[in-house]
């Protein structure tokens, strides 16, 4: 097995910060991540499913849609650019 460096430069530094006791323990950490992601993902996937099952498939549409929908709720949070804008705006900048 082999592992790109930059991994193994990640896993170190994290080990050095005091993230993770050892590169095991990043590893470990890692992998149980990956295999949580994964199950989610399948989870989304069987649930896309059966909700296309019931009502058709979802267009483009509807994912532009939804997608504007949930940006119209969203908060701004730190270093987002629409926070970064209005911070300008409110020192006297435009940008």
């Amino acid at each position: 097995m082999s592992v790109d460096t930059e991994l193994i430069e990640a896993a170190a530094q994290a080990v050095a910060r005091g993230r993770f006791e050892s590169m095991s323990a990043w590893v470990h950490e890692a992998l149980r991540s990956k295999i949580e992601q994964d199950r989610r993902l399948e989870a989304l996937a069987a649930f896309i499913a059966a909700y296309e099952g019931e009502h058709g498939e979802i267009t483009p549409e509807e994912m532009r849609l939804a997608a504007r929908r949930a940006r119209s709720g969203a908060v701004p949070v730190r270093n987002s650019r629409v926070a970064k804008k209005k911070g300008a705006r409110r020192r006297g900048r435009t940008g």
